[in-house]
């Protein structure tokens, strides 16, 4: 993502960027690229809590284990994108483009 010009934070786990969006709420995040395995806390259920705090980022989830239930949670709860490691970095890149132009991704057609 920084290769492209994007800025990009990282954190160990999905509490972590959690308690910082919680202690800094102004905070601008214009895209989340979650794993649906993390440690601790995974990411649906990061999406979950970020929703419940009134936070609705644009989200995209990647995942080695890709499992339909876990990919239609996702997408119901409003996730941008869900992708399949390996994944075509392109896709990546696409999702990441229609997130930071504030559009559903979900409705463009190719």
């Amino acid at each position: 993502m920084r290769s492209l010009g994007m800025e990009a934070d990282t954190f160990t786990t999905g509490q972590a960027f959690i308690e910082l969006i919680e202690a800094k709420p102004s905070m601008q995040v214009d895209c989340v690229v979650l794993d649906v395995h993390m440690p601790g806390v995974n990411g649906l259920q990061v999406q979950e809590r970020l929703a419940k705090g009134g936070h609705r980022f644009p989200t995209i989830f990647i995942t080695a284990h890709d499992e339909a239930v876990v990919r239609e949670q996702a997408l119901a709860a409003g996730a941008l994108g869900f992708l399949r490691k390996p994944f075509n970095d392109e896709l990546l890149i696409k999702m990441l483009s229609t997130a930071l132009k504030g559009t559903d991704g979900r409705e463009q057609k190719e």
